[in-house]
């Protein structure tokens, strides 16, 4: 399975950076869930490698795992990391999404 989601330089060097400092950690992992106050909502976690059902995106020192499942719903998207006056947070660009609340981490298609 190819994917077109693509990692901003922004999110690949906080990706590195957060991965350099938990041991045993290689990659973040982005999956869709069901929930939140939009329908889906996207999970953020730290993993150790790969599962047979990963799709591996690479950028520099930075990997990102996501699932199958998760692709379906991810395709096209763009994964950012902001830093602005309201925060730090990593954002999902997701052309499929029709809505998303104000939090950037619900959406619905």
């Amino acid at each position: 399975m190819t994917t077109d989601v693509t990692l901003s330089e922004s999110a690949a060097k906080r990706i590195a950076q957060i991965v350099s400092d938990e041991a045993g950690k290689q990659a973040l992992r982005v999956s869709v869930e069901g929930g939140g106050c939009s329908g889906f909502s996207y999970k953020f976690d730290l993993d150790g490698a790969p599962t047979e059902d990963d799709i591996v995106i690479s950028r520099g020192d930075a990997k990102v795992l996501i699932d199958s499942m998760s692709l379906v719903y991810m395709a096209g998207s763009e994964i950012d990391f902001v830093d602005n006056l309201l925060g730090q947070s990593f954002q999902i660009k997701n052309p499929n999404a029709v809505a998303s609340c104000g939090c950037g981490t619900s959406f619905s298609i």
